[in-house]
């Protein structure tokens, strides 16, 4: 990155560090007359369930986008294994962890994730930054001046003032690396992703990665903790295969729930069954997670047939599915649970994801 580029990157941080304090009122605080609805809500955020959730990609900021209107007892493990796009460059460039899920996190966590996601999310569309993402950059930028990734990331979820925290699950440098049927080895996120359907092994390298100090004792404090929903191989699993934090999961008394996806993805688990997801879950966890959620909504007919144009599938359980997984000690919950956006993908529902965990949190006990 040369001058110029620096200096970019300079007066967009500076920029959008004056924007967020002067929003948030810490230039010149104002008086307030208090709201008591403002405050009723607030306690009813903070007295929340502890919620753990582990994962990475689009799928978790997903289900914190639904949860944090029920609690700010929220801790985001995220993994960094990523090295496509943005935040693949700036990992192999400037030697950082990849920015872009603990962003996204980030956003989905914000109190106002519309107006601040049009801001991180923008896109330089020309020139040495083209590609790259504002708040990817600004994370760069805070880690540079933190010297410390995990630093830059509490210092942003201070600075976004976000409902909950967002910890990447190690600071280290690792990289994901599969063993095939036919014997081939692969190495990276991006192999992985290619090859997830005929993976028989998958592991880190370096061996040994630690996580974060932070992130054990956030699973001392949770109520639940939740995996998923993402792309199994590439966001779910890669956590799971830290084994300290593995084991610490284990060892947690409380509920362990993994959240299934809705369709297949071409190549990482193209063929795969709902069985087959968490079979290998359970394999990186080393113990079978208490419960499994699944669809139970139709996906339109007009979307399923564009999503297997691509090669995915929609996953619904069939009856020797159920039966496995009710032998495997798992309570299969079925809940209808997906949202169509612009009429051409389908997402999971996040407020039906978030009532569905705070029910089941109720149900168990888990209400501090």
């Amino acid at each position: 990155m040369d001058w110029a580029t620096g200096f970019a990157v300079g007066i967009f941080t500076a920029f959008f560090i004056i924007l967020v304090f002067d929003v948030r009122g810490l230039r010149r605080p104002r008086p307030l007359r208090e709201d008591p609805f403002r405050g009723a809500i607030s306690h009813r955020l903070a007295t929340g369930p502890c919620i753990v959730a582990v994962g990475g990609g689009t799928g978790l900021s997903t289900l914190l986008r639904g949860i944090k209107g029920f609690t700010r007892n929220i801790t985001a493990v995220v993994a960094v294994t990523d090295e496509g796009g943005s935040s693949g460059r700036l990992r192999m460039e400037w030697g950082v962890l990849p920015p872009g899920d603990v962003r996204n996190c980030m956003v989905a966590l914000a109190e106002n994730d519309n107006a601040l996601k049009r801001v991180l999310d923008f896109r330089f569309d020309r020139g040495e930054l083209a590609g790259h993402s504002l708040g990817n950059l600004l994370l760069l930028a805070v880690s540079e001046l933190c010297g410390d990734f995990r630093l830059a990331v509490e210092q942003m979820n201070d600075l976004l003032a976000i409902r909950g925290k967002v910890l990447p699950v190690t600071t280290e440098a690792i990289t994901l690396v599969g063993l095939t049927t036919d014997g081939s080895r692969v190495r990276g996120e991006l192999e992985i992703a290619k090859h997830g359907h005929s993976l028989k092994e998958i592991w880190l390298e370096p061996e040994g990665a630690h996580p974060l100090a932070e992130v054990l004792r956030s699973v001392d404090a949770a109520d639940i903790i939740v995996l998923g929903p993402g792309s199994l191989f590439t966001s779910v699993i890669p956590n799971l295969l830290l084994p300290e934090f593995a084991e610490k999961l284990r060892n947690s008394p409380v509920p362990k729930v993994y959240i299934c996806n809705l369709m297949t993805q071409p190549e990482e688990t193209e063929g795969m069954n709902i069985l087959s997801h968490l079979e290998w879950v359970s394999a990186a966890l080393g113990s079978v997670p208490e419960y499994i959620v699944v669809n139970a909504a139709p996906i339109p007919d007009e979307l399923a047939a564009g999503y297997r144009q691509e090669g995915a599938e929609p996953l619904y359980p069939d009856r020797h599915q159920r039966e496995k997984i009710r032998n495997l000690g798992c309570t299969i919950l079925e809940v209808p649970m997906i949202q169509v956006i612009d009429s051409k993908l389908v997402r999971h529902d996040s407020f039906k994801l978030a009532e569905m965990l705070l029910r089941l949190c109720r149900d168990l006990g888990g209400n501090r």
